[in-house]
């Protein structure tokens, strides 16, 4: 499949590709250090970087000591900034550089922010450490109330202060504040200002010395700035080549965005390094939309975007396909890291079990009622039912489940589900609806009464009603409440029956788990022996099942129906609502992420103990058509059936359907604005 033009550049979809440079240091030798970083610049710009960060008084080298106040040094530090500006004429990368300048006076420890042979500005830094090994008020005067001034650097008349912001002209959402170590460990770091002014990228120039323990340390506080600051954070550390007078470095660099690390450098290399992650800057002007509290925030400190001045620059993204330096999880809702899978499962599934258990003690009744088909929705709502028995010490015959064949059940899922609840010890009994929907088939006049194989809407939702009716009436008859077996993937699809259907229950347990992680959700009951050996085995072979509704009869070749020829790969779909609902991100986008994670079965990162088997592949124009199916179905046809959901609880911080949470929205829209996006942004040769 050839590449869509233009579709594949990360810089259309919002993305900045910010990178951290540990040069090697030479000790008080301008010149070199100069050399070096332009080395590193040229390297970063073949790579794509949108903007490179450098250590802390890279160009003089941090260990200097006195050798800060010395003329000689100072004048040297000035002729080696002319070089880089000269040099970053013809190079892409807005670099941001540390170095020791003289202003009015004074001596200040500064970052320079400079593109396309142009100084744009000059941030001091402003909390100066002079505390255990550090004694930088001896040599360097804090920025702290510097604003609105101007510095000559390089023969250019530049911004000087802390009140600078950088943004590019012609890359949305490209805004970044600079800070300077001390400054983040700080009980109010600058950057919380800048970013509740504008910025999306915090910067932090750092030569902070490397103890035991500090690199979990540093980490820490990247990880929780980016989070509390609805931003990224990059983070560059001195290395090899510092003096080890008194001290020692390790070169620590690191990328964060929302919390989420993204980049990280090899810790004492004797080599420069350059990290770079591609920065979702829209992701984060998205969430800090979707989050009043960052404008409450803001609004209690004065607004600082009126405190801070902007400097604009043109930054000329090629919009060339460079790749994505970023990794994508194929399951949103399903965690890479096996230390992480464990921890989601397991949480994932005590909030059903727990929610279950106040549900069913704040009713009146004695009984959980449960249809069981033999299918995944059904099997884990049965599992949620028979731990929130056992969490209450009540016997697993409190749950009344009830298997109903209609007529295209399959023998081996009605197996799987007698199996199921006998491994359990629920209480089980089987009603076959068939006499009743042919009842009322006939009274309807439908043609399949008459012998017709007539397998229309109406067939399937009379099967469907019916078993919900069934359970509801069995509810009232035996004093207890219907448990919902349907999912987040079919409420986001509307496949399901509204009202007298799957759609209706008492309590919807499984309304906030997705498709996919409930596949997961069940490996991971077996895998860590929730249950004994006997009822894993079967849990295994429901697994193993086609994901089916069972409601229309297999055809002449002994296909059974099924779900997702029908809808699509829950797994795309899956895919699709988790940046959908949870970003808001726009169509063209998700189908980006989703080419880049599915495209190559053999790339990135698979779940830990994923079937090999189910490790599928899909090229761009699969995505982008099961993509308008899915826009089709979320935004016009069935926010009706989630607008009148039941209550369950919310699973994951992917987000709910429920109306009362997460989502919010008219029942009479239409898709026209988010399919428009999408197909403008695909070409025809790349849509089916």
């Amino acid at each position: 499949m050839a590449e869509p033009a233009g579709f594949a550049s990360f810089h259309r979809h919002g993305f900045v590709r910010v990178g951290v440079a540990t040069p090697r240091v030479f000790v008080a030798d301008p010149q070199r250090n100069a050399a070096a970083s332009i080395e590193q610049a040229v390297s970063a710009a073949e790579q794509g970087v949108d903007l490179l960060i450098y250590p802390e008084l890279g160009l003089s080298g941090y260990a200097i000591d006195d050798l800060h106040l010395q003329d000689a040094l100072l004048s040297g530090v000035e002729r080696a900034l002319g070089e880089i500006v000269e040099r970053s004429r013809d190079l892409g990368p807005v670099l941001l550089l540390g170095a020791p300048l003289r202003r009015n006076g004074r001596v200040y420890n500064c970052a320079i922010a400079i593109a396309h042979g142009r100084v744009l500005g000059v941030v001091p830094k402003t909390f100066l450490p002079n505390y255990r090994e550090y004694y930088e008020k001896r040599w360097f005067a804090s920025g702290a109330g510097l604003r609105g001034l101007e510095i000559d650097v390089a023969g250019q008349a530049a911004p000087f202060g802390t009140d600078l912001l950088f943004s590019a002209e012609d890359l949305r959402d490209f805004v970044f504040h600079v800070e300077i170590c001390e400054d983040y460990w700080a009980p109010m770091p600058p950057s919380t200002m800048g970013a509740l002014a504008g910025a999306t990228i915090l910067c932090n120039l750092s030569a902070s010395n490397i103890t035991v323990g500090k690199s979990a340390d540093r980490a820490l506080l990247c990880a929780s700035q980016s989070m509390r600051c609805v931003a990224a954070y990059a983070y560059s550390a001195a290395g090899d080549g510092e003096s080890t007078t008194d001290l020692a470095w390790d070169g620590q660099g690191s990328i964060y965005e929302l919390g989420e690390p993204l980049a990280q450098s090899e810790r004492f290399s004797r080599e420069p390094q350059i990290i770079a992650a591609d920065v979702d800057v829209q992701r984060i002007r998205l969430e800090r939309a979707r989050t009043p509290t960052f404008n409450d925030a803001a609004a209690l400190s004065g607004h600082p975007e009126t405190a801070f001045r902007t400097v604009r620059f043109r930054h000329q993204p090629s919009f060339a396909d460079l790749g994505l330096r970023r990794a994508i999880r194929r399951f949103p809702y399903v965690p890479d890291a096996p230390e992480r899978l464990d921890l989601d499962c397991y949480e994932s599934f005590n909030i059903q079990v727990s929610a279950l258990v106040r549900r069913f003690e704040a009713t009146s009744g004695s009984h959980m009622v449960i249809g069981v088909s033999g299918g995944l929705d059904s099997t884990h709502a049965l599992i949620v039912a028979a731990k929130a028995c056992d969490l209450m010490g009540l016997p697993r015959s409190t749950i009344l489940g009830f298997t109903m064949p209609g007529f295209a059940t399959g023998e081996e899922t009605k197996g799987n589900a007698w199996r199921l609840m006998r491994a359990l010890g629920v209480e089980a009994e089987e009603i076959d609806i068939r006499p009743a929907a042919r009842q009322m088939l006939a009274d309807m006049g439908h043609p399949f009464a008459s012998g017709e194989k007539v397998y229309d809407i109406a067939f399937e939702n009379v099967q469907a009603g019916l078993r919900t009716d069934y359970l509801f009436r069995l509810a009232n008859q035996r004093r207890g409440f219907v448990v919902g077996t349907g999912d987040l993937s079919e409420l986001a699809l509307g496949w399901c029956t509204y009202g007298v259907g799957d759609q209706m229950s008492h309590y919807a347990v499984n309304a906030g788990l997705p498709k996919t992680l409930i596949q997961y959700l069940i490996r991971w009951t077996v895998r860590t022996g929730q249950f004994d050996a006997a009822t894993g085995d079967i849990l295994n072979a429901i697994l193993d099942t086609e994901i089916s509704p069972e409601l229309v009869p297999a055809d002449e070749t002994g296909a059974i129906q099924s779900t997702q020829s029908k809808v699509g790969p829950y797994e795309l779909h899956d895919f699709f609502l988790f940046h959908i609902l949870r970003y808001g991100l726009p169509p063209s986008k998700v189908a980006f992420l989703a080419w880049h994670a599915w495209r190559d079965a053999s790339a990135g990162l698979w779940p830990a103990h994923f079937p090999d088997a189910a490790k599928n592949a899909y090229d761009l124009p699969t995505i982008a058509s099961w993509l308008e199916a899915f826009l089709r179905r979320f935004f016009q046809t069935s926010q009706f059936k989630r607008s009148a959901l039941p209550n369950g609880p919310k699973i994951s911080a992917g987000g709910s359907l429920s109306p009362r949470g997460d989502w919010r929205a008219p029942s009479d829209s239409v898709a026209d604005v988010w399919l428009q996006e999408l197909r403008d942004a695909l070409p025809e040769t790349e849509r089916r």
